[in-house]
């Protein structure tokens, strides 16, 4: 059995759900998620709790049951409290501003990296070298953030870049000379 799929998602304060068929639509106080699973896994909806059960012990039905329980939870956590990811900018004249719903980023190309914020998705820049990406979805959430890094990916030797902000780099040694 399943060790994730076995557990019931709890409903937490404030947020409602709603079963049809297969899809499942979250409400709370940060906003709405909807998302359709797959047909054979079993979703239970009691006063306090969701069950998700599998008909067999195929390999296939194994992975589903812990994969859907994961999302459901996680639709649960977004619309009650939100995920949010940190971006930090190191180098030298590297840095980051937010004008309106745009993030505009100098990292070190001639010129500077503009990216708009998609729909449920916000950025915040704590400082000129610290990004946040918030919002209800998880999965976007991470995507986005994803996108941002791709902009300037860390480098090895001086760790120059956007990384996560819980990214470890593994530094290389530069050359000696003789």
């Amino acid at each position: 059995m399943s060790r994730i799929g076995k557990a019931p998602v709890t409903i937490l304060q404030g947020v409602d759900i709603k079963k049809d068929g297969q899809t499942l639509t979250v409400k709370g106080p940060l906003g709405q998620l909807v998302r359709t699973f797959h047909p054979e896994i079993g979703i239970e909806v009691n006063a306090d709790e969701i069950l998700v059960t599998r008909p067999s012990d195929s390999k296939e039905h194994r992975s589903l049951h812990g994969l859907t329980r994961a999302l459901i939870q996680n639709m649960v956590t977004g619309v009650s409290t939100g995920f949010t990811k940190g971006l930090e900018i190191s180098g030298v004249g590297y840095r980051a501003e937010k004008k309106g719903k745009k993030l505009v980023m100098n990292l070190g190309y001639s010129h500077s990296v503009e990216m708009e914020d998609p729909d449920g998705i916000e950025t915040v820049c704590e400082t000129n070298t610290k990004v946040q990406v918030k919002g209800i979805s998880k999965e976007a959430v991470g995507a986005h953030a994803a996108n941002i890094r791709a902009k300037r990916p860390p480098e090895p030797y001086k760790g120059h870049g956007i990384r996560y902000s819980d990214e470890t780099i593994r530094r290389k040694e530069g050359k000696t000379g003789k």
